[in-house]
């Protein structure tokens, strides 16, 4: 049993299997840190509006927020969950917060919005595989 459980969620149908390995693992007074991470937009060239990138960016972020709301209501009341929402990159914002918070455990799903078949790790699931010293269960969908 793991009493401190980071779950990451992108919103995709895929991430959802990992909320039932989650309930399993936490311990009876174990925590579930839900994060969602939001891309952020820069302008790249001057021929670009800035507030067309604000608004993408605005819409990230709301998504973000959407995300972790749906995962959370997914537990029971009596579950101790946290919700999350960090702009940044996913993986090394994933790794960074299960550092910060010195999480147990990180559930990640192998394949989240990018589509990849169901075979393959995803680039996020395997940049934070690759960079965590902390233990990932991989959720293969």
């Amino acid at each position: 049993m793991f009493d401190k459980i980071l779950l990451p969620t992108d919103g995709s149908e895929f991430s959802e299997h990992e909320v039932e390995r989650a309930i399993k693992a936490l311990s009876d007074d174990g925590e579930i840190i839900i994060l969602s991470v939001a891309s952020k937009l820069e302008p790249t060239t001057p021929f670009q509006k800035r507030k067309n990138i604000e608004n993408l960016n605005k819409g990230f972020l709301k998504e973000a927020h959407e995300n972790v709301d749906r995962m959370a209501r997914r537990f029971d009341d009596r579950v101790n969950v946290r919700k999350m929402v960090i702009t940044g990159l996913p993986a090394e914002t994933i790794v960074q917060v299960a550092e910060d918070e010195d999480v147990d455990l990180i559930i990640i799903a192998a394949s989240g919005k990018s589509g990849l078949h169901r075979f393959f790790i995803g680039s996020v699931a395997e940049k934070v595989l690759k960079s965590t010293e902390r233990d990932v269960l991989l959720i293969h969908n």
